[in-house]
């Protein structure tokens, strides 16, 4: 009985004509591609927006066949940070015609009742997430999202935490020692004090990362923090960000003067995890892990009402924090993608 494969395009109908880049920001539709030359602002071939459905058999058998055409179930088939295929057109412009096989990616699942991905960023070192001590006050609930999606996609997280002259800092300390405790890195930074800085410099040297936190936590002078004037070329970028419909369409990847690049990501309101079929989000949750095959009902168990719940135990002993399980819990119930 045949199989069914799904196969994004990825091939150059054009043939010799192509080259190879990395896509270094993305606009309203237009990327902006490297190569080792030169910089082509490029559109995307409408192939890209189709997944072929290929039927496959006994090799011996039977050529595989188109057995149909699928439209892609994400925002856009192309992300910062992509190696792509294209084909250079005319005045420095280009055509992508395919994307070649990504190491990580970051993502969430999209605004809007049909559930689609959205892929963030792609080939990064890891994942800085920016949340603020006060002003505003911490959303545990999103920083728990922020990790685990970067667990999800396999990206090293770092938690930093800016404005710590805000606040009694032993006090605060104690409140997120519960990150430090399962294996998340931690950085305490101020802008003010100038507290941190430093190991966060040292933390982005060298590597390819994204900054994610929503509007309010102190990227922005964070980044004329680490760098004088970036925060003002990536505000440049940002601004063409399309915020009613809540997407990250304006991004670049920006180097940084003392070794590494950059994404920084717009402020995100909201974050929806993107789930794929078959994934337990309780397996996201790396405290959890010790205790999953001990609950009664095993694979089934929602770690709620069910009794003899190892995880609930666990709760009730101190060993999981309760306000991450309340976190767990409130996830269950909000709409992910798959």
């Amino acid at each position: 009985m045949n199989q069914i494969q799904q196969k994004t395009w990825g091939t150059n109908p054009l043939g010799a004509s192509g080259r190879t880049g990395l896509v270094i920001r993305k606009s309203l539709g237009q990327y902006w591609v490297q190569t080792d030359s030169d910089t082509f602002i490029c559109a995307i071939s409408s192939k890209l927006r189709k997944r072929l459905v290929l039927s496959t058999a006994d090799p011996s058998s039977m050529p595989r066949r188109v057995a149909s055409v699928e439209g892609i179930r994400s925002v856009d088939s192309v992300a910062i940070g992509d190696s792509v295929e294209f084909v250079p057109t005319e005045h420095g412009n280009g055509l992508i015609v395919g994307v070649q096989e990504r190491r990580n990616s970051f993502h969430r699942r999209a605004a809007g009742a049909i559930p689609l991905e959205h892929v963030i960023v792609a080939n990064v070192d890891q994942a800085v997430v920016v949340m603020a001590a006060a002003a505003p006050m911490p959303k545990w609930s999103l920083l728990d999202r922020y990790l685990l999606a970067a667990d999800l996609a396999e990206i090293p997280p770092i938690i930093c935490i800016t404005k710590m002259d805000l606040v009694d800092e032993i006090q605060f300390r104690q409140e997120v020692v519960v990150y430090q405790r399962i294996g998340y890195p931690l950085l305490f930074t101020s802008i003010v004090t100038e507290e941190g800085l430093q190991e966060l410099q040292e933390a982005l040297t060298g590597l390819i990362s994204v900054l994610i936190g929503k509007s309010g936590v102190g990227k922005t002078s964070l980044l004329n923090a680490l760098q004088p004037g970036l925060s003002e070329r990536v505000g440049e970028v940002n601004r063409n960000t399309d915020k009613g419909r809540h997407t990250t369409s304006g991004m670049t990847l920006f180097p940084l003067d003392f070794g590494g690049y950059l994404v920084d990501t717009p402020g995100m309101r909201e974050f929806a995890l993107w789930e794929p079929k078959g994934m337990r989000v309780d397996r996201l949750f790396r405290e959890f892990q010790p205790f999953l095959e001990d609950c009664r009902f095993g694979a089934d168990c929602r770690h709620d009402r069910e009794p003899n719940c190892a995880v609930k135990q666990a709760v009730e002993r101190g060993e999981i924090d309760n306000r991450r399980y309340r976190s767990y819990l409130r996830l269950r119930q909000i709409p992910r993608g798959g």
